[in-house]
């Protein structure tokens, strides 16, 4: 897992897709963290995101080098029941404190993915798996 934490960190924002019914939804994040031998995500209670995930738990995430390389990080999303996930991305984040509080109401979903393949492409030819 410490090889795409560090690809995500090299790269700072990635994308997310999630299917809303019979459509893809693309969207940038950039929350993420390596927690107990796993990258942990996060998306708000009261985003589409959530919802979407709830419905269709398979999502894929691609990021892009500088150098043209690019991720493409697919799996079943799986939301922590432990709240000291969240914490933790919360720590790694403080600016998303002022989204994701009581007085705000929302939440901060941590998950991770699980049944994953991660594959590291480079501009021209076939992939290398990161797993």
């Amino acid at each position: 897992m410490g090889r795409i934490n560090d690809y995500l960190n090299e790269t700072g924002m990635f994308f997310m897709a999630t299917v809303d019914g019979d459509r893809p939804r693309l969207r940038p994040l950039g929350a993420h963290l390596e927690v107990d031998g796993k990258v942990i995500f996060g998306v708000g209670d009261f985003k589409d995101v959530y919802r979407q995930m709830l419905a269709n738990p398979h999502v894929e995430i691609a990021a892009c080098k500088k150098d043209g390389h690019w991720l493409r990080y697919s799996g079943t999303a799986v939301f922590e029941t432990d709240p000291r996930y969240a914490e933790a991305l919360l720590e790694a984040l403080p600016r998303l404190r002022s989204i994701y509080n009581e007085q705000t109401g929302n939440r901060l979903m941590a998950f991770h993915l699980e049944g994953a393949t991660a594959v590291d492409i480079p501009v021209m030819g076939g992939g290398t798996s990161l797993l």
